[in-house]
């Protein structure tokens, strides 16, 4: 019955409109037959059936309306035995209709004719047709068939309205993911042996996937320098980092950064066509802009911009937050950056007065730390030790006789050989420089080659007899660099010695005084350290290249 329904439909004299398929097909289902359609607001008919009674046109169209404003199903009109259901619907496209068709409220014998009004709109043969399709429809059954239609179209937007939710949540979660994955990455790298330049890098690259901007730009500010630099170079010009095609250099940027924060302020930015293209604008090729400032705390460190949207259209909130939180990243990196600096050049400055301290102490041995240290590094690199290792070592070597600060003038400044009390009392300068440096902890490395580059590899040095592997590696190369230096030069009860005795007192001292395989590693690298010594002293800078 259904199918033939529907298959009459197709052969109606105004076929519907394609928005209309789903709700005819609904109303057969229901009801067994087809609907006319008419338009919610001027009752206007949009699909008539064929060959099923159309009543009265006129009054239809009129209160089709009536009944779309009060949004419930209702009868149109009541002549017995038939009877006109209208139902206010929505079709998939949101249009309001009104669908009206009629019924049979009793069995219709074949000797009687239909009501006079509704015979004229239908042809006989079609009026014996639908007459022998029609059920027999009591009244409150249709309009609580009409109301569960209405339930189910409703449930169908509904479900559509879900559907839709969904697929937005959906995507805007894979792109939240994709933000957050981005700023994890990013806060894996903070390292502070990864400059902010390069972590620049690395956050355009990533920001380049989940943007939509047809470039990004990473302009970061010179730092300015101080005396000391530890373990990288303080930037002292200004960086302009972009990835994508992007329309501008580094004079028209800072020309609009200059138009947009002419107040100081480093609020976020978004700048998208409408402002853009107005009057003074200093660069029409940026149609949007996403600009961000580099901070922390009262630091500012560069800005972080998208230029263009990919798609012509407008930047808003979304790009803004993720841009801003990564710019956070960058600023919190380049503070972390900024206060290691900072920390390095205290250390390096505390490191310089001691080392003046002792020159001071004694001017016959004014450049010995210095050449020590420098000797160390060398001796260490030869023996493959790291770059930390190679920085703990050079502090080492230029703080290991920081405890003759407390040993007597008259013993350490002594023309003659020291007598026996005088020597126990100079080997106490190993302990005063242990207790001297304990408290400060960026020294803590070096706290055991200041105690122990006295010690002997056969256990008969001092001030804790070690001997062999029980010495700590770079107080065993410190001790190599601190005698070579000693040995070699001039004090005021001898002249340094040659070369050559150096060299005859280190191959017979090794495997006694000296580790032997830091006594191999000078005699491959004695001629760079000759080098060395023969170089003035320069002023403390704690950086391991230039050592290298």
């Amino acid at each position: 019955m259904i199918a033939e329904t529907i298959a009459q439909v197709g052969q109606c004299a105004s076929p519907p409109a394609a928005q209309f398929d789903g709700l005819q097909r609904l109303l057969v289902r229901a009801f067994g037959t087809p609907f006319t359609l008419l338009d919610a607001t001027t009752g206007d008919a949009l699909f008539e059936p064929a060959g099923q009674p159309a009543g009265d046109p006129g009054m239809w169209a009129a209160l089709a309306p009536d009944v779309a404003r009060r949004g419930r199903p209702d009868f149109l009109d009541e002549n017995d035995p038939l009877i006109t259901l209208a139902i206010p619907l929505t079709d998939a496209a949101g249009r309001e209709v009104v669908a009206v068709s009629t019924f049979l409220t009793r069995p219709l014998p074949a000797d009687e004719a239909l009501p006079g009004d509704t015979a004229a709109e239908i042809r006989a043969e079609d009026a014996d047709a639908w007459r022998g399709r029609q059920a027999v429809w009591p009244p409150e059954v249709l309009l609580r068939l009409a109301e569960s239609v209405l339930m189910e179209l409703a449930a169908q937007r509904r479900i559509r309205e879900l559907e839709h939710e969904t697929h937005s949540l959906s995507v805007n979660l894979s792109s939240t993911y994709e933000e957050i994955s981005l700023l994890y990455r990013l806060t894996q790298n903070l390292r502070l042996s990864r400059s902010d330049e390069e972590l620049g890098r690395i956050a355009l690259e990533w920001l380049a996937e989940v943007m939509p901007a047809e470039s990004l730009v990473l302009h970061l500010l010179p730092l300015g320098r101080g005396d000391i630099a530890v373990t990288h170079e303080t930037r002292t010009k200004p960086v302009f980092l972009t990835h994508g095609p992007c329309p501008i250099g580094q004079p028209e940027f800072d020309a609009i950064v200059a138009h947009l924060h002419n107040d100081g302020r480093h609020r976020p930015i978004v700048v998208n066509r409408s402002f853009g293209g107005r009057e003074g604008w200093p660069c029409p090729a940026v149609r949007q802009l996403v600009l961000v400032a580099l901070t922390e705390g009262e630091n500012h460190f560069g800005w972080l911009a998208a230029v263009n949207h990919a798609q012509d259209a407008e930047f808003g909130t979304s790009e803004a937050s993720l841009l801003s939180s990564v710019a956070a990243i960058l600023g919190i990196h380049g503070g972390n950056i900024e206060l290691y600096r900072q920390q390095s050049e205290l250390l390096a400055g505390i490191v310089r007065a001691l080392t003046s301290a002792i020159d001071a102490k004694d001017q016959y041995t004014c450049g010995h730390s210095d050449r020590v240290a420098r000797i160390s590094v060398r001796l260490a690199e030869e023996l493959g030790c790291d770059a930390e290792t190679l920085n703990t070592i050079y502090l080492a070597g230029l703080l290991h006789d920081i405890g003759k600060i407390g040993i007597d003038d008259q013993v350490l400044r002594k023309p003659d050989k020291l007598t026996d009390e005088e020597y126990e009392h100079i080997k106490r300068h190993v302990v005063i420089g242990h207790k001297i440096l304990r408290d400060l902890g960026k020294l803590k490395d070096v706290l055991p080659v200041v105690l122990h580059h006295h010690e002997s590899w056969d256990g008969a040095g001092y001030p804790a007899r070690l001997g062999a592997q029980d010495i700590p590696l770079a107080a065993r190369i410190v001790a190599v660099a601190d005698s070579y230096d000693a040995m070699g030069s001039d004090r005021p009860y001898r002249k340094g010695m040659p070369e050559e005795k150096i060299e005859r007192i280190f191959r017979s001292g090794a495997g006694q005084q000296w580790d032997p395989a830091v006594i191999e590693a000078f005699f491959r690298a004695r001629a760079d350290i000759h080098g060395i010594v023969a170089t003035p002293a320069e002023q403390v800078e704690v950086q391991v290249e230039r050592w290298q």
